[in-house]
């Protein structure tokens, strides 16, 4: 696991391999309780019977969910100890190459992109790719953007 205590660290490990998190389980409970929280009720997410007979052969995670996931999935990989307040200040780019079947396991592969000095802090891009085993292509890729504030 790689601890950031300062600012001068993230700046310094700008473009590093930072690692590769443990597998997480995309349950069907999981599913149902983003569609819950979203409103995203879609049958290929939420109807197990509907879904089996239909183009993926079972329920699949809503991409937004995998998304969501990123940062659970980054807890094993690095943490920020820096003294100032962590901000989610966007997303760049965000891809979903392979739905991602529930009962599946997903993994977060994540570098450390640009890092920035702004008169306000950091800010940082995190390029996470989100693997699922056993498939060749992941479910997500995105670039996530933090604000590391002094």
């Amino acid at each position: 696991m790689r601890t950031f205590n300062t600012l001068e660290e993230v700046v310094a490990a700008a473009g590093e391999e930072l690692g590769t998190g443990d597998w997480l389980e995309i349950d069907q409970e999981r599913v149902n309780q983003f569609a819950e929280a979203t409103g995203d009720h879609q049958w290929i997410h939420v109807d197990v019977e509907r879904s089996a007979q239909g183009p993926f052969g079972g329920t699949i995670a809503h991409g937004y969910l995998t998304l969501s996931l990123i940062p659970t999935l980054g807890m094993g990989v690095f943490e920020l100890e820096t003294p100032g307040a962590k901000l989610n200040y966007g997303v760049n780019k965000v891809r979903f190459p392979m739905p991602l079947r529930v009962g599946k396991r997903v993994r977060s592969h994540i570098s450390l992109g640009e890092v920035t000095e702004l008169p306000t802090g950091v800010q940082m891009v995190l390029k996470h790719t989100v693997e699922i085993e056993g498939e060749a292509k992941p479910a997500c890729v995105a670039e996530t953007v933090v604000l590391l504030l002094p």
